[in-house]
């Protein structure tokens, strides 16, 4: 290659701006590009920010003067015992469902379990509002919420919701960390006190129907409905299991 295109080369070279040069700077005392403002206005949200919490108040003002709390507290005083018993059931036959194999496909089961937490959620939620009600209400006192069968006018059925509570809980705790129980042996004792579950229920069952008022008809009915079918799917559950493990032919 010959000297002068060598040197055009270089000179064109030298001449191409570098991807590195910084950028010039605005100096310090010149205004920068007007910050834009977010839709709606900012004097529209600065009037609401606060008007939100004084409707808010007004709102509670206005439900508390028209004695509409008290209809409230009368309701959950019978209803939510009756819902947390109602979400928990649900969570015990979707649980059930959960494990079955037979009918249900590997994204049925998800749904399936999904579905099992989200009632059981639900459930621990009303029964922390039904025990709250009672005790506020007088008809139990926090002693006997606390510790079972302490109750000075009905210690036994209340002492069997107080302990289906404790269980209930345990149950959730250890279902929301199960990747903890790890081994055979740890798997073992998670298995155990999940199944406890069903015993619990059944002391929930006892208590909700005789400790608080008479159930209707169809609610006996709803209940023995939901014991025959966790009865039937636990026996098709065990057998199945009994299967796998070569016990039964």
């Amino acid at each position: 290659m010959s000297a002068p295109r060598m040197q055009s080369r270089r000179a064109a070279h030298r001449a191409r701006p570098s991807p590195f040069v910084p950028r010039p700077r605005r100096p310090p005392n010149e205004p920068g590009p007007p910050a834009r403002r977010p839709a709606g206005g900012f004097a529209g949200t600065a009037v609401l920010r606060p008007a939100l919490p004084a409707a808010l108040l007004l709102f509670l003002a206005v439900v508390l003067r028209s004695g509409a709390m008290d209809g409230v507290l009368n309701f959950l005083d019978f209803g939510a015992g009756v819902l947390a018993l109602v979400s928990l059931s649900v969570t015990v036959l979707w649980g059930l469902a959960a494990t079955d194999r037979m009918v249900l496909n590997s994204g049925h089961r998800l749904l399936a379990q999904a579905v099992h937490r989200g009632t059981g959620v639900a459930g621990l939620g009303f029964l922390g509002l039904h025990i709250w009600i009672k005790v506020t209400e007088g008809h139990t006192d926090a002693m006997a919420a606390a510790v079972p069968f302490t109750d000075g006018a009905r210690p036994g059925l209340i002492g069997l919701g107080t302990l289906a509570a404790y269980v209930f809980i345990a149950v959730a705790v250890t279902g929301a960390v199960r990747g903890a129980f790890t081994g055979i042996t740890a798997s073992r004792w998670w298995r155990g006190l999940h199944m406890s579950a069903y015993a619990a229920w059944g002391l929930a069952l006892v208590h909700g129907l005789r400790a608080g008022r008479p159930a209707a008809g169809y609610a006996l009915v709803g209940y023995a409905i939901c014991l025959v079918a966790v009865a039937v799917r636990l026996a098709l559950r065990m057998r199945d299991s009994r299967r796998n493990t070569g016990e039964l032919p």
